[in-house]
């Protein structure tokens, strides 16, 4: 009886329960296994590994997220007084992050968590970049695609990428 390390031979081509595994863990780890080289999050795009202007966690700005929905579900609850129509909070939720997106480069969750949202190309997300980002946000489904620098497909459309604060230095 073969065990784990022992190939077995079908038609000719050599396979060990070590390709199934391979299989199971993902293609990265596969990858990883023959000796491919990902690197860290944000390399590609000249980030530092760690520490400010590194690559938001998904941890973090899933939190930040649920702090900017919270808010703008009071919001929408305070001004129609308890009773807001469904839509309501989504459209708040838009203006809060596009507009603070736009101005501050962070919504307000994200501010809290010391996450920004930087253009690639310029540092700054322009308006129209930052309301075309919320916008797919806003879809659900762009952000849950994302690559292996943890770019959903809404940084994607938007040439950003949300990255972690640093402490202003004096």
């Amino acid at each position: 009886m073969p065990g784990y390390g022992c190939h077995v031979s079908e038609k000719g081509r050599e396979f060990s329960r070590r390709d199934v595994a391979g299989w199971l863990e993902g293609p990265k780890a596969s990858l990883e296994d023959q000796g491919y080289e990902f690197g860290y999050k944000g390399e590609r795009l000249g980030l530092p590994e760690s520490g400010p202007g590194s690559v938001a966690g998904f941890g973090r700005r899933f939190v930040a997220l649920a702090i900017d929905w919270l808010a703008c579900v009071l919001i929408a609850n305070l001004v129609s007084s308890g009773q807001p129509e469904a839509f309501l909070p989504l459209v708040i939720f838009f203006v809060e992050v596009a507009v603070l997106t736009a101005l501050m480069g962070s919504s307000f969750g994200q501010r809290i968590l010391g996450i920004r949202v930087v253009s690639l190309r310029t540092g700054r997300l322009d308006p129209a970049r930052a309301a075309l980002r919320t916008l797919l946000l806003c879809l659900v489904v762009p952000p849950l695609v994302f690559d292996r620098d943890q770019r959903g497909l809404h940084d994607k459309a938007a040439n950003s990428v949300a990255v972690r604060m640093g402490h202003a230095q004096t």
